[in-house]
């Protein structure tokens, strides 16, 4: 498997433990508020990183960490991703995944195969096509992706692991009726979060770039 990024060690990725952080090149997503445009668009233009060296680190410093998280761009659209979280799990670590849910049937064999322990799923805005259709940059023809993202919740209800929703609030994007709508469609699920829009190191689209966060008080 190849990597396109790496940060050796974070104390954040993964609640609770010390990990290490991959990323992969290539989204099917095109979030105009996203800050790794290079990830999702221009992987090719990334130095490699392959697995082999990252789990060849892991073993050269057993005890540093406690898991390995893999995101990307999006893990899921690399076809080499279950075994490599085989190989980490050969290395009694524990494994995350940090997903766009839009591949519910890999989330789901990941799952049954048990080869991840925690799941972060991003999503992008109440499940409507016009909503959602803005914030992730899907054109029309790309419906399915947001079917294949409430498929994706489906299996995350019931799948036994620790869980954790994102959603990125962006102004002008995002209004406080979209949050509570959203937290609504998300009932039953243990954690979700609202993470603050930050155009500090650029966006994928540049009308983004000079937006401002939400003021959440003092």
């Amino acid at each position: 498997m190849i990597f396109k990024g790496w940060q050796k060690t974070s104390l954040i990725e993964y609640p609770g433990k010390v990990s290490t952080v991959v990323f992969t090149g290539g989204c099917n997503f095109r979030c105009p508020f996203c800050y790794n445009s290079e990830l999702v668009e221009r992987p090719h233009q990334l130095a490699d990183l392959s697995s082999d060296t990252v789990l060849r680190y892991l073993k050269e410093n057993v005890g540093l960490h406690q898991a390995v998280v893999i995101t990307g761009g999006e893990p899921t659209l690399n076809p080499d991703l279950p075994d490599f979280l085989t190989r980490v799990k050969e290395l009694d670590l524990c494994t995350g995944l940090e997903t766009n849910g839009t591949n519910p049937q890999i989330v789901a064999a990941l799952l049954d195969r048990g080869l991840v322990n925690y799941i972060a799923m991003d999503v992008k805005a109440p499940l409507a096509w016009d909503l959602y259709s803005r914030a992730a940059g899907l054109t029309r023809g790309k419906e399915a992706l947001l079917d294949n993202v409430r498929r994706t919740l489906e299996h995350l209800k019931n799948a036994g692991v620790e869980i954790e929703l994102r959603c990125t609030v962006v102004p002008r994007l995002h209004t406080p009726e979209d949050i509570l709508r959203l937290a609504g469609q998300l009932q039953g699920f243990p954690s979700f979060v609202l993470q603050q829009f930050s155009s500090e190191n650029g966006t994928l689209d540049p009308r983004f770039r000079d937006r401002k966060p939400f003021d959440v008080g003092v």
